[in-house]
Parts: structure tokens; sequence; C-alpha cells
């Protein structure tokens, strides 16, 4: 390990689900490499049609970098599940493949968990981090979404839906992720705000993606979303 990684309090496992993004992975996994938190990647190809997984293929044996395949499409939520299941870290942060969240944040992340501060650590588009501007309609969902987990959960995050969390892994290790798509946000929140953890919130740069841009997400995950929060705020188990 290199002077960079030995400064390092914890180590850190990067968690990456990955679906349709060959035109984003290669500057992405340079920006999460040359992060001196980053210990290992282990990116989670979801069956990508567009050429993802062979570019990931080319990878194999690359040093801090572990590749898992799933044969058929699941969803983020499998795809975590997979990725989770393999980490080795102490803390184990989620990075979306898109470049719409930049690895420079790390440090705002995992600082609460390195000094023994969080258990679980939130960021938010929503405190103050630059952002590019975009969609009224999304940002007004984002929040009805999380003032209804708040309610359920008792707890009182700004940005519930937000890629960016990281958690010590025996956090992770007691939780079982149900949900395959999109769902999975309000699950996490759910089981970890049952579990009266320390959880931490900070400000980080968003640089959302139009539709034509490639943007995933559209109002049928929102209502999916709806339900998920309704039922693990109920029934967390």
């Amino acid at each position: 390990m290199n002077e960079s990684h030995a400064a390092c309090p914890m180590t850190v496992s990067v968690v990456i689900p990955v679906y349709n993004e060959a035109g984003t992975l290669p500057t992405l996994l340079a920006k999460v490499l040359s992060r001196p938190e980053t210990t290992e990647v282990i990116l989670v190809d979801d069956a990508s049609t567009d050429g993802s997984g062979d570019y990931l293929r080319t990878l194999d044996g690359e040093p801090r970098i572990r590749i898992l395949f799933h044969a058929k499409n699941q969803g983020k939520g499998a795809a975590l599940r997979t990725g989770f299941a393999a980490a080795v870290c102490d803390i184990v942060l989620i990075q979306d493949a898109d470049l719409e969240y930049d690895p420079d944040d790390y440090p705002a992340l995992l600082t609460p968990i390195f000094e023994g501060k969080a258990d679980v650590v939130y960021g938010s588009r929503f405190l103050g981090g630059p952002h590019r501007v975009l969609y009224f309609w999304h940002s007004v969902a984002n929040r009805m979404l999380t003032l209804l987990s708040n309610m359920l959960n008792d707890i009182n995050l700004s940005d519930m839906e937000v890629c960016y969390k990281a958690f010590r892994r025996e956090v992770l290790q007691k939780i079982r992720i149900q949900c395959d798509r999109f769902g999975v946000e309000p699950e996490l929140t759910a089981k970890v705000a049952k579990m009266r953890l320390r959880i931490y919130e900070v400000p980080v740069s968003y640089y959302g993606r139009t539709y034509d841009e490639g943007k995933k997400i559209g109002w049928r995950d929102g209502l999916a979303a709806l339900w998920w929060i309704i039922r693990f705020g109920l029934y967390p188990r």
C-alpha cells in the first residue's frame, strides 16, 4: 500500500453498479482510482448492452479493481446487493457510474466515519454544494419523497434519494436488501434508521444529466419509491 493509502485511517470499498455507461466508465474509473481514500473498486455490470461489459473485461487483473457480472438485468438494488457481499474493507461507499457525482467529495463523505462520529454518511445535493440546474419537478418529487421517508423513519435527512452513501461494513452485513431496483434508496434509509445508527449528512456536488444525455430514472421509479418508503417505513423487516 502506498503512502497516500496508508495515510487513510480505514480502508474503503467503492461499489459501482453499472448499466449501459460505456461512455462515462473510463473517466469515472480514473477519477475513483485517483482518490487516495480508495482501497478497492467493485464494479457490478448489470447485463449492459452497450459495450460496458466488454470494457470492464479489459480491466480484469488490474490492481484494486474487481469486476462482477449479472447474467440478466436486475436493477440497481440487485447490483448493490452483489457488490456489498463482495466488499471486504472497513467502509463501503456507493458510486454511480454516470459522472453525476464527483469522487472529489470522498473526503467529506468519509471523514465523519474516519473520526468515529458516524456509522452512516449521506451526501446531500441540497445543502449548498455546486449543482447543475435542471428539472424543477424532479426536485419537488425528491423533497416530497424525502419528507415522507423522514416522517415514517423519524429522521431529518434533506436528500434520501442521493447516490452518495457511505457505511461501516458491519452495518451492511446486518441488512438484507430486498429491492432490486431504485427502491433500494428508501429501503437502506428505513433500515439504517430503525437500527438507531449515527447518521451524518454532508453537502456534495451534483452534475445531473438530461434524458438525452442518458438519465435513466423516471416517474415510474418515483411511484415505486413512494411504495417502498411506505412499505419499509411501516414494516422495515
